[in-house]
């Protein structure tokens, strides 16, 4: 029995380290000394704890692994000697540590309270009167017959999906059983919840019959602690190798203390065995590479949260990533467990349930289980309780019971080192599960090449996924899980200086490709000294497009806008708006353009409302005139006539009660873009009075875009002398400034060449159109216009006649244009003139 009193004491010193390191060790320290004394006395007692405590404590702070095995070793040698002499100390130990110290001593209490732990059947075996621990039954039968383990559980729900990445284990698993001399091991990496124990389960069933010695399970998540790990290296690979060892013919004869002496016994009673060992939940290549047996055509099958590269890279171990389910694949599960039928009734809402679980099969489930316990409760009613992100957790759970992605993620978040899990909790409070290392820096304020490191860390414990483009994605139930923690953990006032932090990030970034976009657009914002302390990366060799990191992060920018105006954070919030709406002139997304506008005003409102001086009134008044008076454009290509009508009404009034010309100026041309659509008779008005406060305000470019837009209202209203006057003055101004728009230009050729047309000049017109149409489509942003002078140049044609071709080839590419820009109204409509042209 030595060899069991030398498991128990091991047990024993694995528990006992965690409660003396931990702040329940003052309420256990009596009662301790009281058991250590039965040998000496209490004083000396309370000594050797305290001496123990001490360097445990100097042994963490400084890292030394070896240190805390020393002292672990000794207080296994001291419970060894006091179990051989008093066969009650174990049951006295054991109702210590599972008042004080629950779940460190878990192992421990189960050994000796006679509890099933893991593993194949146990029996309890006597051991010194009344105390009773457990060993797995010998591999011979009475006739010395030798067992055939079959360790694997069995899977007890329909098994559905995953078919691809099983038929791939299982052919590996085969051509290794089928002859080869070599071991093969595989491990099943992904997120935790997303079904890799279920897959490996499944996969060990299919295979049993290539595995004729039997088929051996390890569970190291009940083998290690729970909260924090062993504080004993090694401790859980040697009881896994016990485990095996015991389940082998030579049972739990001549099983050796020692992790090195385990781990050779187990090679040689494997070198004649074809076996397949399933490792559940591995966090350490150590845990797999003890356990691989030397018998030909055997194989190890290990599942871990953790990309364990060294395996990879030293033992040939392929790691095959398991992701969550997509459509497809949770609507099956849901089919399997509440049937077709219900699935087919409301196709929508299952769809939505699985979207809302992120294809995560834990959480399906759960949402699975609900329903086929709850006859009331409908699909549609479950994803609408589901979609409120702040109870989404809470829904995810059966009554009276933790939420199951917060068991599944528990653990590991729990296994963290400090710094990753403060990371880990402060991404959560991100509005957004896709970003790069320098929002997660700027998100926990901390440098880009520490949060690089601590990256690494969650990735490797599969809680983030980089993406191929050197991103981060976060599951968006593990966002929610990580956000429950930041809730729980960091204070509140923390969650508000994320939030300006990544909200200046943000800005200054939009503001720096707002700046590369549009040298000379209007602002409001005074970000001179802002930008001042930053680098501009779009100025960078080798630096990202404006345009496309733009266009790549708006819906980032949209969610960190939402949270800063939400946040309170005023300025903020009208300023990240202000510099946002450059993506929005060369790309129409009307809808986020709309609620972008809407909520920069909403926080000049605001920032208005809780201005303390004159300046920062003026500053709010005049960005909240600003955007306005951007807003009434996507709302007059959305129809809403009366809304932009509004929007400038109110922009006139609040630019008049500042002292910037320039703003007053804008606003006015803006008014004129309106009426050009509802009173085409009086925007030229509202063009010559932005001309001239444009000139007054020396604002040269300004001043040559309101004579563009004055020389086209003239056209409109048939004085095309006057405009094509007007139209080259803007052209020249526009081609001979310092950096001439070239953009700005072509479209005012277009315009000549319109007037040329209405001056009787067909030929002109359409040189000048065709000229205008070349140019437009040689600049980045001048698509929408390219599309505008090509309906142009077909009308001139058209109206000339013997032009067939050319009409086609404007009206065809116009159309190809506008359905590319979204615009399906414009695209539709020159489609049925194109069919008009074949009748």
């Amino acid at each position: 029995m030595e060899a069991e009193l030398a498991a128990l004491a091991a047990s024993g010193a694995t528990a006992l380290v965690e409660l003396i390191v931990s702040e329940a060790y003052g309420h256990a320290k009596s009662g301790l000394t009281r058991l250590f004394g039965r040998r000496t006395s209490d004083e000396a007692a309370e000594d050797e704890l305290q001496e123990a405590r001490d360097e445990l404590d100097r042994a963490r702070a400084a890292g030394d692994a070896a240190a805390q095995v020393d002292v672990q070793a000794r207080l296994r040698q001291r419970l060894s000697d006091l179990f051989h002499d008093d066969p009650h100390a174990a049951e006295e130990l054991a109702r210590l540590l599972a008042e004080l110290a629950p779940d460190a001593s878990h192992t421990f209490v189960n050994l000796v309270n006679g509890a099933v732990y893991n593993g194949p059947v146990f029996q309890g075996s006597p051991v010194h009167g009344d105390i009773h621990f457990h060993v797995p039954p010998s591999l011979s039968t009475a006739s010395g017959c030798p067992v055939r383990p079959d360790q694997v559980p069995v899977v007890t729900v329909q098994f559905s999906n995953r078919s691809a990445e099983l038929a791939f284990l299982e052919t590996g698993l085969g051509s290794r059983a089928g002859g080869s001399g070599s071991v093969g091991v595989d491990v099943l990496v992904g997120l935790p919840g997303v079904g890799k124990t279920a897959m490996a389960w499944r996969c060990a069933e299919r295979v049993r019959g290539r595995f004729p010695d039997g088929q051996l399970y390890v569970d190291f998540a009940a083998l290690r602690d729970q909260v924090t790990p062993l504080a004993g290296p090694g401790g859980d690979v040697s009881e896994a190798l016990a485990m095996c060892l015991r389940s082998l013919p030579g049972g739990d004869l001549g099983i050796p203390d020692s992790l090195l002496d385990r781990t050779n016994l187990f090679r040689s009673r494997t070198a004649d065995l074809r076996i397949l060992l399933v490792l559940d939940d591995v966090n350490q290549a150590a845990q797999v590479r003890a356990l691989i047996p030397k018998g030909p055509g055997s194989a190890v099958l290990a599942t871990s949260q953790s990309r364990i590269g060294e395996l990879a890279a030293q033992n040939g171990a392929r790691l095959i990533p398991v992701k969550p389910l997509d459509q497809h694949g949770g609507l099956e599960l849901l089919k399997d467990r509440c049937g077709a039928e219900a699935v087919g009734a409301e196709r929508e809402a299952a769809e939505r349930l699985v979207g809302l679980c992120d294809g995560l099969p834990v959480a399906l489930q759960v949402v699975a289980a609900r329903l086929v316990t709850d006859d009331s409760l409908s699909m549609t009613e479950l994803a609408a309780e589901l979609d409120d992100e702040a109870s989404r957790l809470t829904g995810l759970a059966l009554d009276g019971e933790e939420s199951s992605v917060s068991a599944v993620l528990g653990p590991s978040y729990r296994l963290l080192p400090r710094d990753a899990a403060r990371l880990y909790r402060l991404l959560g409070w991100l509005p957004f599960g896709l970003f790069d290392a320098g929002v997660a820096a700027v998100a926990a304020g901390i440098e880009a090449g520490n949060a690089k490191r601590l990256l690494r860390v969650l990735v490797k414990a599969s809680l983030v996924e980089k993406t191929h483009d050197d991103r981060y994605r976060m599951h968006g139930l593990v966002r929610l899980h990580a956000r429950e923690r930041a809730a729980e953990e960091e204070p509140e006032s923390e969650r508000t200086a994320l939030t300006e932090r990544v909200g200046t990030h943000y800005l200054v970034l939009t503001a720096f490709a707002d700046r590369a976009l549009r040298k000379e657009r209007l602002r409001i914002a005074d970000l001179a000294d802002l930008l001042s302390r930053a680098a501009d990366p779009f100025a960078e060799a080798g630096g990202p497009p404006p345009l496309e990191w733009l266009d790549t992060e708006r819906n980032a920018v949209l969610a960190v806008l939402r949270t800063v105006v939400r946040s309170g954070l005023h300025t903020l919030g009208w300023q990240l708006a202000e510099a946002f709406t450059v993506l929005f002139l060369y790309r129409r997304y009307l809808t986020a353009w709309t609620e972008s506008l809407e909520l920069g005003i909403e926080a000049a409102e605001a920032a208005v409302a809780s201005a303390t001086t004159a300046a920062e009134i003026e500053e709010a008044t005049a960005g909240e005139a600003r955007l306005r008076s951007l807003l009434s454009r996507p709302l007059l290509d959305l129809g809403e006539r009366d809304r932009a009508g509004q929007q400038l009404e109110r922009a006139v009034t609040l630019a008049s009660a500042t002292q910037r010309l320039a703003l007053q100026a804008s606003v006015q041309e803006f008014l004129g873009r309106y009426l050009d659509v509802v009173a085409p008779s009086d925007a030229a008005g509202a063009y010559q009075r932005s001309l001239e406060l444009n000139e007054q305000a020396g604002e040269t470019r300004g001043a040559a875009l309101a004579t563009f837009f004055l020389g086209c209202a003239l056209d409109a209203r048939g004085e095309h002398a006057e405009a094509m006057t007007l139209l080259c003055r803007a052209q020249w101004n526009l081609e001979h400034r310092p950096e001439p728009d070239r953009r700005m230009a072509a479209r005012v050729k277009a315009a000549i060449g319109v007037v040329h047309g209405h001056l009787g000049d067909t030929g002109q017109a359409v040189l000048d159109l065709r000229e205008a149409v070349r140019e437009l489509a040689e600049v980045a942003d001048g698509m929408r216009y390219e599309a505008e002078a090509r309906v142009r140049l077909a009308d001139v044609a058209q109206e000339a006649g013997g032009e067939d071709e050319l009409v086609r080839e404007c009206l065809s590419r116009a159309a190809d244009i506008y359905e590319a820009l979204g615009n399906q109204s414009l695209a539709g409509e020159l489609r049925r003139r194109l069919d008009d042209l074949d009748r």
